[in-house]
């Protein structure tokens, strides 16, 4: 089963690089943030299954934290768009 996760987790490191290449290439501004939405997600997925890997419950609270902050990153942008229209 370790194996799996393993695999997951290397999907999800893919999708960020992905991701990377959207940051660097987005035309926008919305696509940017998007894809911060995106990292915040996978980081979360990552952390959660490292913590089963490596068995650390430790992960598991980073990864609620981590959680728990991004959406107030949407909520910054938002406001910050308002703002500038």
């Amino acid at each position: 089963m370790i194996e799996y996760l393993s695999v997951i987790v290397g999907l999800l490191v893919l999708a960020l690089l992905v991701g990377l290449g959207r940051i660097l290439l987005g035309p926008s501004s919305a696509d940017r943030m998007l894809t911060s939405q995106l990292f915040s997600t996978a980081g979360v997925s990552i952390l959660i299954l490292l913590a089963i890997i490596q068995n650390q419950s430790a992960l598991i609270n980073v990864a609620f934290v981590l959680a728990l902050l991004a959406p107030l990153t949407l909520i910054t942008f938002v406001r910050l768009r308002k703002r500038s229209l």
